[in-house]
């Protein structure tokens, strides 16, 4: 876990979920930033991921309960979350088990269904470091070389962690079927930031997710692909902190 400064009651809140094979370090642009803010910033890394110790969760679900385990062990009573792509998914499923805790909601090149091509899962449990790269090349709005190399490649280090980290998250997120029966149940404020040139969650998608929560707002990244925390992390924090102060 990774957070701006230690935990502060009488803060607001904000927790960020990553993605599927990531960590808390893809979240590096923004955690100090909103700290600054004055909110209590905590970027979550999930068992098996960064920091966290143990196996990955082999589903959404599990994904959602553990985290609230967190969140209780904190101790924090009123929160935001801010998910990033398979981070939507776990935010989406703890609003529907947690809802109480919850004061709003941002996702970031979310949908409510991540279906996952067939021959990415496949690479992916062989340990192929094909799999990182084909990630990459759709998770950016242009087939550009990554500034630094490969971010992916830089959590996961072996063939090992492909299979144990990437593989088990990507087939979670293609399993999760609870996404639009949650997203109709969400009551708190809620906030789109799409990438318009994403093609993982592609626009169309993002939208008609938003059009299942009542009174949604969307931004929408020019120029931007699914990467977006990483891609044009500067307007993505600037507008979540906008609509935090709403």
């Amino acid at each position: 876990m990774d957070t701006g400064s230690a935990f502060d009651p009488k803060k607001h809140s904000i927790i960020l979920l990553h993605g599927s094979g990531q960590s808390h370090v893809v979240w590096s642009l923004t955690t100090q930033y909103l700290s600054d803010q004055n909110y209590n910033v905590f970027a979550i890394d999930f068992p098996g991921h960064g920091n966290s110790e143990g196996e990955s969760l082999k589903t959404i679900e599990e994904m959602a309960t553990w985290l609230d385990k967190v969140i209780n062990k904190i101790g924090i009573k009123d929160l935001s979350i801010v998910g990033h792509s398979q981070g939507c998914l776990i935010a989406l499923e703890y609003a529907n088990r947690y809802p109480k805790n919850i004061k709003n909601i941002i996702f970031v090149a979310g949908s409510y269904e991540i279906p996952v091509n067939k021959s990415l899962i496949d690479l992916a449990y062989s340990g192929d470091i094909e799999s990182l790269n084909l990630m990459m090349k759709w998770g950016y709005g242009k087939s550009k070389q990554f500034i630094g190399g490969n971010p992916l490649q830089k959590i996961l280090n072996s063939s090992r962690e492909i299979r144990e980290v990437l593989a088990v998250d990507l087939i979670a997120c293609n399993n999760y079927k609870n996404g639009a029966k949650a997203a109709k149940k969400i009551n708190c404020p809620t906030f789109f930031i799409l990438g318009e040139v994403d093609k993982m969650i592609k626009i169309e998608k993002g939208k008609e997710f938003a059009g299942l929560i009542p009174n949604s707002k969307i931004h929408i990244i020019k120029n931007c692909g699914h990467m977006i925390i990483l891609e044009n992390a500067f307007e993505m924090r600037e507008k979540i902190n906008e609509f935090l102060k709403k």
